[in-house]
């Protein structure tokens, strides 16, 4: 069977779709899907292209590498380049995402490129998720309030760092601080500002060469209550940051 087959195949298998489902996706007949994966026929460049995009991987992946050995991996070898794989089910096909608990954490700047590091990680279901790679980083401190240490960022993963888009936050792998949650802003062509929702915390740029992995934020889980005093003192330290800037642009 030709690679480009036994892919279609293996990713539609892995992502729980149907031949009805994928043919919908990719706005073509579902006899297409069939013969594409049966080998009959060859996708067109145009097809290639779609599914590409829906499965967030290079043309040159779904034709060259047969990625039913990445199973049991999180992420496939292209060369020199490193590509998520991008969806992790179990038995009942229901998407998975990973979560890098505290201890794991700990570990994550050196076991992010290793199958087994990846492997050995706790997953769960968000079935809400839009589609693409998602995990689950913790949160430590107070640096991006209103979220409180101990609380969980899922974010999608980012595979051009070009892609990313100013004032969005994101969760980043860095050479050196490891993993960190910030807002982040475009600082020239070479570096990115990595900024704090609370302003008590100074800004410090990051070198684009020296960030392995990138992150957009999907959305957060909460692990500890809120009390009301912690709630009305937010707002009104929300309220005195906004005072300074308008001071500080009046001095101006």
């Amino acid at each position: 069977m030709k690679k480009i087959a036994k892919n279609i195949y293996f990713l539609r298998r892995n992502r729980g779709l149907t031949q009805e489902k994928l043919a919908e996706a990719l706005d073509i007949t579902r006899s297409r899907v069939g013969s594409y994966e049966e080998g009959r026929s060859d996708p067109g460049i145009d097809v290639l292209i779609q599914l590409s995009d829906y499965f967030k991987l290079p043309v040159d992946a779904l034709l060259r590498h047969d990625l039913s050995r990445s199973e049991n991996q999180s992420f496939i070898e292209i060369g020199n380049q490193r590509v998520l794989f991008p969806i992790i089910v179990n038995q009942g096909e229901k998407e998975l995402i990973e979560v890098i608990n505290a201890k794991a954490s700990a570990g994550y700047l050196n076991g992010y490129a290793d199958p087994e590091f990846i492997e050995q990680l706790e997953k769960i279901q968000l079935p809400f998720l839009p589609t693409g790679k998602h995990r689950a980083f913790p949160i430590k401190g107070d640096s991006m309030l209103p979220l409180k240490d101990g609380s969980y960022v899922v974010a999608r993963f980012v595979e051009d760092i070009n892609d990313l888009v100013d004032g969005k936050t994101y969760v980043l792998l860095t050479l050196h601080e490891g993993i960190v949650y910030k807002r982040i802003y475009k600082k020239g062509t070479n570096a990115l500002l990595l900024t704090s929702d609370n302003k008590t915390y100074t800004p410090f740029e990051v070198a684009k060469q020296d960030i392995l992995e990138l992150w957009e934020f999907t959305c957060s889980i909460h692990m500890n209550d809120y009390e009301e005093s912690e709630l009305r003192i937010d707002g009104i330290q929300r309220m005195l940051r906004d005072m300074q800037v308008e001071l500080e642009s009046l001095k101006g």
